[in-house]
Order: structure tokens, then C-alpha cells, then sequence
């Protein structure tokens, strides 16, 4: 790996370190954490066609399943999401945003959005020479 490689790497992490810092202060500025956010996004993005239950949060946080519950605790403690028995497997319990999670997810979204417009060259940048170089080999 040349040097010149590794500066666009590190050049990479630190903006997407600067993406993911923006994101955590934003949501803290709504009083949740930018786990909080993440887990609102896949519960709205999922909609009622695949629902989603504490399994397939985790899987989908990259996280374990008793972190996921506990998560999901804390949302419900928040008046973000509601469980409900699953209609399709009465064993089974699916996890909904609330119409207070989908107003508190809608401002967190939209200066997510403004954020990434913001770093989008950047990561424009970083991308287009990744596509292009082909990885070092072995």
C-alpha cells in the first residue's frame, strides 16, 4: 500500500468520521442517540410490507439481539415505537415507529440530507478513485 493510497484512505475515515460526529450531535440536539436514529430509519424504511421485529432490527444495526431489546426499550420509554403481536406468527412481536418517532425521524432526516449534500464531493471524490483503482493485491 503506497503512501498516496493511504492518505486517501485516512482522508476517507476522517470524513466519514465527520459524517457520523454531525450525526450523533444531531440527534442529541433531539435528545436521542444516533443508534436511536438509525433504528427510526429502518423501522420507517421497512413500512408495514416487511415488519420488523427485534431480530431483524439487530441484524440490520449490526448489533446483538439484547442490545436490540434494550434499544427498543428505551424508544418505547421515548414514545418512539410500540411493539405489537405479529399478525402473520402470534408468537412473534413486531416493532413500530409511532406518529411521534415519524415527526421526531422526519427533522432528524432532513439535516441528515442537508449534512451528506454538504460532504457529498468529498465522498464524490473519495469514491470516484476507489472505483477506479483497483485494490491492492495480496
Amino acid at each position: 500500500m503506497n503512501e498516496e493510497r493511504l492518505r486517501l484512505l485516512a482522508a476517507f475515515r476522517s470524513d466519514l468520521r465527520q459524517f457520523h460526529h454531525a450525526s450523533e450531535q444531531l440527534c442529541a440536539g433531539q435528545g436521542l442517540t444516533a443508534q436511536h436514529y438509525q433504528a427510526l430509519l429502518a423501522l420507517a424504511a421497512a413500512g408495514r410490507q416487511s415488519p420488523v421485529t427485534v431480530s431483524v432490527l439487530a441484524q440490520q444495526l449490526h448489533i446483538k439481539h439484547n442490545s436490540a431489546v434494550g434499544l427498543v426499550d428505551r424508544m418505547e420509554g421515548f414514545g418512539l415505537a410500540e411493539r405489537h403481536p405479529s399478525e402473520a406468527d402470534r408468537r412473534s412481536v413486531v416493532i413500530e415507529i409511532t406518529a411521534h418517532g415519524r415527526q421526531l425521524l422526519r427533522r432528524l432526516a432532513e439535516a441528515h440530507w442537508r449534512e451528506l449534500h454538504r460532504l457529498a464531493p468529498a465522498f464524490l471524490q473519495h469514491f470516484s478513485v476507489f472505483a477506479a483503482e483497483p485494490p491492492p493485491r495480496r
